[in-house]
């Protein structure tokens, strides 16, 4: 291929500067996203063409459209590829052509792309935990009424206490209120639902999915979030670190003169992916032997809030190393027995943690 091109791509615009080495040409255009322009511009190419973008905006119909055209997409780290800057001056044109520089150097710092398909999973799983944070909202609206009613507490997710709530005896305002609150809930039990139809379907197609939930306390939405935010866990090279690292679970050094400090987690992974985790750790504790006594271990000395986090990294190693060997979570603890029993060996990955 001989034609590179930089793309500093916007929501509804993007600004393209392109070379042909084979000619020398260059050039920069700004196209504006009306569906016409950027597709004649692209699908007019000479010939199959590198495209590099920033990792800052999704543009799924913009990736369809290249791979429609024979085109090859790279997406770059937005961080790498500003550091790179020679000039303190950013505009959309210095943007495009930084992008396209890097493209031709070969040092483009291109990141690791998630399928579609995995995309798609996310999507849902991240629409699902919306729906239900507003049901929640709901529910805390509806629980004040009651309140304000003299009602006994119940919990609102029950049909039961909800035909209390609807029963009791309230004025026209507090009234009004209760008939959208409760017809909202309804219809947000109905939306979550199917969205969970539709995930638990994606988990019974998926071998991964369900090797991950013979883990106890990972169910079929943690399951997800794992399989389709790690991807193929085989590209970790030192997999107990950088799968940590990857998901925003790893604690952040802030070590100087001598002093080793570990403060917070970075969180510079999926908030979903360690939002499952925490839950899926806080019920594996109870069942899992080895992360029941790490976990007591850690509360004697820290806080609850530190050693479930902490748990939750160990079970995520755990099942990148479940992923990677194609094993269940049974093959995995009678693995790391037989590690200990042996005297020469060097322990399990497991225990590295």
């Amino acid at each position: 291929m001989t034609l590179y091109i930089g793309v500093d791509f916007h929501p509804h615009q993007q600004t393209v500067a392109w070379c042909d080495t084979e000619t020398g040409e260059t050039g920069t255009v700004d196209l504006l996203h009306d569906g016409e322009a950027v597709q004649g511009f692209f699908g007019t190419l000479p010939g199959p063409a590198v495209v590099g973008i920033e990792a800052s905006n999704r543009a799924a119909w913009f990736e369809k459209m290249l791979f429609e055209s024979g085109h090859e997409l790279f997406v770059g780290n937005p961080v790498l590829i500003r550091k790179r800057a020679v000039s303190r001056h950013k505009s959309d044109r210095r943007d495009s052509e930084l992008i396209l520089g890097l493209l031709l150097r070969g040092e483009f710092p291109a990141i690791w792309r998630r399928p579609a398909e995995s995309a798609g999973v996310i999507e849902v799983l991240g629409l699902r935990q919306s729906l239900v944070r507003q049901r929640t909202q709901v529910y805390n609206r509806l629980q004040a009424l009651a309140h304000n009613a003299g009602l006994p507490k119940g919990r609102m997710r029950t049909l039961a206490y909800r035909a209390v709530v609807r029963e009791a005896v309230m004025d026209e305002t507090a009234g009004f209120a209760r008939t959208q609150l409760l017809g909202l809930a309804e219809e947000l039990d109905r939306r979550i639902a199917e969205a969970e139809v539709w995930l638990k379907r994606k988990a019974g197609e998926s071998g991964a999915v369900r090797l991950l939930m013979t883990q106890s306390g990972v169910g079929y939405l943690t399951a997800l979030a794992t399989v389709h935010t790690l991807g193929d866990v085989r590209r970790f090279g030192r997999l107990s670190k950088q799968v940590a690292a990857f998901a925003g679970l790893d604690p952040v050094e802030r070590s100087s003169a001598g002093k080793v400090r570990f403060g917070s987690i970075s969180k510079a992974g999926s908030p979903l992916l360690r939002y499952h985790l925490v839950y899926a750790a806080h019920i594996a504790a109870r069942f899992d032997a080895r992360l029941k006594s790490f976990y007591k271990r850690l509360a004697k000395r820290k806080t609850k809030a530190v050693a479930k986090t902490a748990a939750a990294r160990k079970l995520l190693v755990k099942l990148a190393i479940m992923l990677r060997d194609n094993i269940t979570a049974e093959e995995f603890d009678l693995r790391g027995t037989r590690s200990r029993q042996c005297p020469s060996g060097s322990g399990s990955e497991m225990t590295a943690v």
